[in-house]
């Protein structure tokens, strides 16, 4: 378990961020730790990848790679997974799940190059042991990954088990929340740091269930975000309880107070209700501050400026804009719920939205910064702004932006800085 291939998924256009905290939790650099399409390769050992497990924000789960070979038929998945010791891994008392993504495959069924692989598995602890484990769909012990690409076949198991977002503070939320992920990744690419020689304010002013507040304050907390859930390994043969305590003491002795001021505000009382429940759990009550009140008429909630991150209301969401968005009850009236993402992008109910919010950031946020993602590639033009950057990035299966604007009072037009738009990459299926 000294030497192992990690492979960390994560969202397109994530793949830097998401190797530079590798390298910063870990320390590994260099032919050890290498950027792919849709996430970080990696050679590490097993204590790494509890490291990861815990102190990791934008990976979606930490894989170890057990077997990569060519493949042609079900024959050869059959073949390729009988040959991995699954008995140094789990139990028969374990249960397990098989799971496959494919790119390009030449199979025809990918529900029977599972059933194959589950095959494999069984076999190989009923040659062993005379006893195979069982199989459990919903709530499995052990989860094994199958990828294929037109050529090869990738056999994975997963040490988290639950998808790493899923930090065990978010109970309560609202429609189609931000995954905690992704909430990292915006506040990576922003270039935020509370830790650095002049941190400044962090504001989000349709913050929705917290989801950016928390994640930015347990950042500033020195937080671990896996520090209050449970992982797949904790059920797995190289576990050592005592080895995993040990880092996990250490991760709290390394919490602190923020040094800097973390606010959140939303239109809507009942989600602001959500983010202090939220907060509580996650730890940070005491660090983010959380008000009522529509993003068009909030002034700064602070007199530094500092910069804005959020994930403004498109689609559903546009419904909880403010002033500048239907109630529910004309929506229902008129037919329109579900056609909010058309109205953004076609300069709608949206469209007014966002020029009303940047007209009142102007006048109200000069020296801000402002970080907005979105999928409506032309929103700076709504919006009569110019953006300084922009990074590509997946929300899920939607290709978005996130745009930097930085407010200066009466206009933000002006020369570009900063990095030009990337070609978009489509989402890995892992």
């Amino acid at each position: 378990m000294n030497q192992l291939q990690l492979f960390l998924p994560c969202a397109a256009g994530v793949e830097g961020f998401l190797a530079e905290e590798v390298h910063q939790i870990t320390g590994l650099s260099g032919h050890d730790l290498l950027t792919a399409r849709g996430g970080v390769m990696l050679n590490a050992s097993w204590r790494n990848a509890l490291l990861l497990n815990l102190h990791c924000r934008l990976a979606q789960r930490v894989l170890v790679q057990l077997a990569h070979q060519p493949y042609r038929s079900e024959k050869d998945l059959y073949d390729i997974t009988s040959g991995v010791a699954w008995e140094i891994w789990f139990t028969t008392r374990q249960t397990f799940k098989i799971e496959v993504t494919a790119q390009h495959s030449p199979l025809t069924s990918l529900n029977f190059a599972a059933l194959r692989v589950k095959d494999a598995v069984a076999d190989r602890f009923r040659a062993k042991s005379g006893v195979r484990p069982d199989v459990n769909t919903q709530w499995p012990d052990v989860r094994i990954h199958l990828h294929l690409t037109t050529e090869h076949a990738t056999v994975y198991i997963d040490t988290s088990g639950e998808p790493l977002f899923k930090r065990g503070w978010r109970e309560d939320k609202g429609d189609a929340p931000l995954k905690e992920t992704l909430a990292a990744a915006m506040i990576a690419a922003s270039g935020w740091d509370p830790h650095g020689e002049s941190p400044v304010p962090l504001y989000d002013p349709c913050c929705g269930s917290g989801t950016i507040a928390i994640e930015a304050a347990q950042i500033a907390c020195r937080i671990a975000p896996g520090q209050r859930r449970r992982f797949a390994f904790e059920k797995m043969l190289p576990f050592q309880a005592h080895v995993w305590d040990a880092i996990k003491r250490e991760a709290e002795s390394a919490e602190q107070e923020s040094p800097v001021a973390i606010f959140g505000s939303d239109v809507a009382h009942r989600m602001v209700d959500f983010a202090e429940r939220n907060a509580e759990r996650a730890g940070v009550a005491g660090v983010v501050q959380l008000r009522g009140g529509d993003a068009l008429q909030r002034m700064p909630p602070c007199e530094q400026p500092g910069v804005m991150l959020l994930n403004p209301p498109y689609g559903e969401r546009i419904a909880a804009a403010g002033s500048a968005g239907q109630n529910a009850a004309e929506r229902a009236r008129t037919g329109t719920v579900g056609r909010e993402v058309a109205q953004t992008e076609e300069g709608g109910g949206g469209g007014e939205f966002f020029s009303q919010l940047a007209t009142h950031w102007k006048k109200n946020y000069a020296g801000w910064q402002a970080w907005l993602l979105t999928p409506d590639l032309k929103l700076p033009s709504k919006m009569r702004l110019k953006e300084s950057r922009r990074v590509p990035m997946w929300n899920g299966p939607i290709e978005c932006r996130l745009f930097c604007f930085d407010m200066v009072r009466g206009t933000a037009r002006g020369p570009r800085v900063g990095a030009s738009d990337q070609p978009a990459i489509p989402p890995d299926a892992r």
